[in-house]
């Protein structure tokens, strides 16, 4: 499913961070406390009325003095965030008043073909306050004042938002196509790595705009399997932008890593994983997608045969959230192992897919339980009473169990660890949801 996206943007301390965490707080994954994923978070979901959008913090646009203080930096800054947003929020300080700042910005968002919503923070009294009219002078005609640090207003907010998004298109594509989402920073190599995965032996029926900007989707087949390859493309080359700009090229991933199934991500050999790589990864595992990691460029990396071990081993130490996925060093200049992507996707895909009967994994379970019992609180001890698949892609299971409050996070784990080595599930996250159930014995 593809979710709408929308871009808080404002300057420094109007409390963008802080109306992020109100309108997602409830909303945040249990991974956000799992060891390895960055805390630098610019993205969450959030939901509303039954509608799920991924809300994007874009941080402070800082303006300088000089005659020209709205300076390239920001314009490109502000520029992005309008690109790939499908609603904004703008928001603005009601203690401090209009600034020239928020007139500087309120010019670039009015040109702008987004819907653009004025919200108006840390307003405590909604009446009697003729100092908040002057914010009308911006020329925006969605204006809501709220109070994101007591939560006042928030709902009329949220109401005008989700009635701003545009109407998201259906995909038709065919159930058994594969659909495989190439992401990364930007100079890792992804186009290279699809031209080649491509190659002379493609099979194009066509090329659709995909619903990503910039992103386009490229269907082929290989035997009797068909695939749809999304390439987001259109991320920016590093001598194009600034370097506190790059981090926002993760907004054109996000779409895509959504309409698919399996995730390459793509990881450059020569400067190893870094925090933006970490923000991917960590919004492809939340997402709950299948997921490849590829460190291309491995030609220009000096070898010798421990090489690949260390670099596979710091992987997994900098994503520690992703251990189950699968690591592929290759070079899109070389071609080599390329050849094997296509062989990796197909397992990943067949693992989203496994679907275990409840009798086999009741048993594992028991047998678990057997040789690990689970932890017990001031006498109380926990009781895994029955245990279900519920879905599929990824797996999710659901445990029964007598008090789910003595289920810690680390025998979670371990249930985790004994669902993967009876089942495999490589390269897909778990999900697993505890319920409340009475031994009716």
């Amino acid at each position: 499913m593809v979710k709408p996206i929308v871009a808080i943007l404002g300057r420094p301390n109007v409390g963008k961070s802080t109306l992020f965490n109100r309108l997602t707080g409830g909303r945040v994954a249990i991974v956000e406390d799992t060891p390895g994923v960055t805390r630098d978070r610019l993205y969450r979901d959030a939901e509303w009325l039954g509608k799920t959008f991924t809300l994007i913090d874009t941080g402070g646009i800082n303006f300088s003095g000089g005659e020209d203080p709205l300076n390239s930096q920001i314009r490109k800054q502000a520029q992005l965030a309008m690109e790939e947003a499908d609603v904004i929020l703008f928001i603005v300080d009601g203690r401090t008043g209009l600034l020239p700042q928020d007139e500087l910005l309120a010019e670039l968002l009015r040109k702008n073909a987004k819907p653009v919503i004025l919200v108006v923070n840390k307003v405590e009294q909604f009446k009697d306050n003729p100092e908040l009219y002057d914010f009308y002078r911006l020329g925006l005609s969605n204006l809501v004042y709220i109070s994101a640090e007591h939560g006042m207003n928030t709902g009329d907010l949220l109401d005008l938002v989700i009635s701003k998004f545009p109407e998201m298109p259906e995909e038709d594509y065919e159930p058994d196509i594969i659909k495989i989402a190439v992401v990364g920073r930007p100079n890792v190599g992804k186009s290279s790595l699809v031209n080649v995965i491509l190659g002379q032996e493609r099979v194009i029926v066509s090329n659709i705009p995909g619903t990503t900007r910039d992103a386009i989707d490229t269907p082929f087949q290989r035997g009797e399997q068909r695939y749809l390859l999304i390439d987001t493309a259109g991320m920016r080359r590093r001598g194009n932008i600034v370097d506190s700009t790059e981090r926002y090229s993760v907004i054109r991933a996000l779409r895509a890593v959504d309409r698919s199934d399996v995730v390459l991500m793509v990881l450059d050999a020569v400067e190893g994983v870094t925090e933006q790589d970490k923000r991917i990864a960590g919004y492809v595992h939340e997402a709950g997608k299948g997921v490849i990691i590829i460190i291309n460029k491995w030609d220009l990396v000096e070898k010798d045969e421990k090489t690949m071990n260390k670099f596979d081993e710091n992987i997994r130490k900098q994503l520690g959230f992703m251990q189950y996925a699968p690591t592929l060093f290759v070079s899109a200049l070389t071609k080599q192992r390329v050849v094997k992507i296509i062989e990796l996707v197909n397992f990943v895909a067949e693992q989203q897919n496994n679907r275990i009967s409840t009798s086999v994994l009741n048993e594992v379970i028991s047998e678990a339980v057997q040789l690990t019992p689970p932890p017990s609180d001031k006498g109380k001890r926990l009781k895994i009473l029955y245990c279900t698949q519920a879905s599929l892609k990824p797996p999710h299971f659901i445990f029964f169990v007598n008090e789910p409050a003595l289920l810690h996070f680390s025998y979670l784990r371990y249930l985790e660890n004994k669902l993967r080595e009876n089942f495999g599930f490589e390269g897909t996250p778990i999900r697993i949801t505890v319920r409340k159930r009475e031994d009716k014995r």
